[in-house]
């Protein structure tokens, strides 16, 4: 897949993050090889303590996953998802059985660290599979389909399948925490995609805006995948977002006062594009 598409990423603390001292919850990774390649972006459950660290592990866990089942299962098999996810549990119960020191902490652990959700794409000579759990964006060739909300501004998490739900819960579709295929495309049909989390929805609204002390705007989404910036220089779109949520300080002349801009994201901001060649 190397020498068909090519592949980059980004990620930006948004801004309500960024003024209560909190991390980037989301994450995102990458893995091209000769005959695939898979791309998943992860978005940490806001009210964790330490999301951010699920988030980061999930993203590289889903990949890994993907890899390891593919050895021995067809992408096209109906077992082949639920063998990711069957994985990807097992090794988050074992990390989480491996923190509880005492016995008593296991689904604490399980909130505070691994709800995440997921948004990925897999490439293979036998096609494209666009993936996820939870929310987030997944744009194939310019069409814009947006994953959720949900309700209550309650995504599901893979990691929910570890705990027990008490009927309070019950109004959750556990079917919800499988994962959920919204694509699957014949390779040559494929120009672009991009997969985010949802902060993305944020940043397509802000086309028209300016970019915080600059008269130039954010630009329409599509920019990651038509310029060519993005591919050649691998942190680009890192430093696009970080423009987009810079605060800067200017002096109002007329008014005798200091304006301070804030940053336009105010969600964590985490996208992958990935581009025919």
């Amino acid at each position: 897949m190397q020498e068909q598409f090519e592949l980059a990423g980004g990620s930006v603390t948004g801004r309500f993050h960024l003024r209560s001292g909190k991390n980037n919850q989301d994450a995102y990774y990458s893995m091209c090889w000769e005959d695939w390649a898979i791309a998943v972006v992860c978005d940490g459950c806001g009210s964790g303590d330490r999301s951010e660290v699920g988030a980061q592990i999930g993203a590289k866990l889903v990949a890994s996953a993907i890899a390891k089942v593919a050895q021995k299962i067809p992408f096209s098999s109906e077992e082949f998802w639920e063998n990711v996810r069957q994985y990807i549990l097992d090794t988050l119960q074992n990390l989480a059985l491996a923190m509880d020191s005492n016995g008593t902490l296991f689904k604490t652990i399980i909130r505070q660290y691994f709800l995440f959700t997921i948004v990925g794409a897999l490439i293979a000579k036998s096609g494209v599979i666009l993936f996820s759990i939870g929310d987030g964006v997944i744009i194939v060739n310019g069409k814009i389909k947006q994953l959720g909300p949900f309700a209550g501004n309650a995504p599901p998490y893979l990691a929910y399948s570890l705990l027990n739900w008490q009927n309070s819960q019950s109004k959750i579709d556990r079917s919800q925490w499988q994962f959920q295929i919204h694509d699957r495309l014949p390779i040559n049909e494929v120009k672009s995609i991009l997969i985010g989390t949802d902060g993305v929805i944020d940043l397509i609204k802000l086309a028209k805006s300016n970019l915080p002390g600059y008269s130039a705007y954010v630009g329409a989404i599509d920019q990651f995948w038509e310029k060519d910036r993005y591919f050649k220089n691998p942190d680009m779109v890192n430093r696009h977002l970080s423009l987009i949520n810079r605060e800067t300080q200017k002096f109002d002349e007329q008014n005798q006062q200091i304006l301070k801009p804030v940053g336009l994201l105010p969600d964590d901001t985490t996208l992958i594009v990935i581009r025919k060649k």
